[in-house]
């Protein structure tokens, strides 16, 4: 029988802050295999995790700061072939908008974030040969777009939680 396509599900953040009239997005420079790169705060939904949850999680690992999701921007597919290692990855992400406060000075950033970074749209536009993946300009010009959808899209059964256990009968 043949292995089970299991496509990697991951979350990111769109966070705004206008600076007069111009609108900065949150960004983190991290460490990957392909070298330094530029992502949303993002990344991989954990076990007995709703995206909601995990996108609140992931924002205070790589920014410290708490983050208040209040919209789904979109959900995105694609596929990447590592060139180190030759493995092929589908990605499912759920990106989401919402607001964050201020960074906590106390917390560390995640293994591999080298830093935060306030960009704007022609400079991420500019900066996309250094894109961890398509969406990171995707999502962002999605929400500049007006692309907005209330989180009550997204539904977790309990079950994420504390899985039912079918007993025989």
């Amino acid at each position: 029988m043949a292995e089970r396509w299991k496509p990697s599900v991951t979350v990111a953040a769109v966070i705004e802050r206008r600076d007069g009239d111009t609108s900065r997005f949150l960004l983190v420079e991290e460490l990957t295999p392909e070298g330094l790169k530029l992502n949303n705060p993002a990344g991989h939904l954990d076990p007995e995790e709703s995206p909601e949850h995990g996108v609140i999680r992931e924002v205070l690992e790589e920014t410290a700061c708490a983050f208040t999701p209040d919209r789904l921007v979109g959900v995105y597919l694609s596929r990447f072939q590592r060139p180190a290692t030759g493995d092929d990855v589908t990605f499912v992400r759920f990106a989401f908008g919402g607001t964050v406060g201020a960074p906590d000075p106390s917390r560390a950033l995640d293994d591999g974030i080298v830093r935060t970074l306030w960009m704007t749209l022609p400079e991420l536009r500019a900066s996309r040969a250094r894109h961890r993946s398509p969406h990171v300009l995707g999502c962002i010009e999605d929400y500049v777009n007006g692309r907005r959808y209330p989180l009550t899209t997204i539904t977790t059964d309990a079950s994420v939680y504390a899985p039912e256990i079918k007993r025989p009968g």
